[in-house]
């Protein structure tokens, strides 16, 4: 039980020790206490951020070209990516991202398989009117048919 209550002592004094800040020899040595930023900057740290790196964040995402050599941003993307997300999520805009680039036009794939699918679908459409066609088809071969006999007649 003692020897518990030792051990407890020593790591105490070690963690005391651990938090002492050597300072002069003439001053003593004093305990480093950490201060607490007042509320309001604790609740917007994005603010002093954004400001601090405003001029990095206008020259593009990625980097720059000066004087013919590509430079990386101070800021790492993956700080880029935490300080644009707390911007955004405090509901305020975010005008550093890149413009947006068009959609593609053209169609990725194979144009045999575009082109038989119209060709389907102009089939039907077609196959729809097949009745009626056949009918006309009927009809003018019996006109074309009954003209024929029709000269036959006159010459003879």
């Amino acid at each position: 039980m003692a020897s518990m209550a030792a051990r407890a002592a020593t790591t105490a004094a070690a963690a005391v020790r651990a938090v002492a800040r050597a300072a002069p020899a003439s001053a003593g040595r004093e305990l480093h206490v950490q201060t607490q930023p007042p509320v309001q900057q604790q609740q917007y740290p994005w603010k002093e951020k954004l400001e601090r790196f405003k001029g990095e964040l206008s020259k593009g995402v990625w980097g720059y070209w000066h004087l013919g050599a590509w430079k990386p941003l101070a800021l790492s993307a993956r700080k880029r990516a935490r300080l644009r997300k707390e911007v955004l999520l405090a509901g305020e805009d975010w005008p550093y991202d890149p413009a947006r680039k068009e959609m593609r036009k053209k169609r990725k794939g194979h144009k045999c398989d575009r082109v038989a699918a119209e060709k389907r679908a102009v089939t039907a459409e077609l196959m729809k009117k097949m009745p009626q066609m056949l009918l006309d088809y009927k009809k003018r071969r019996w006109e074309k048919k009954m003209k024929e006999e029709e000269s036959k007649k006159d010459d003879d």
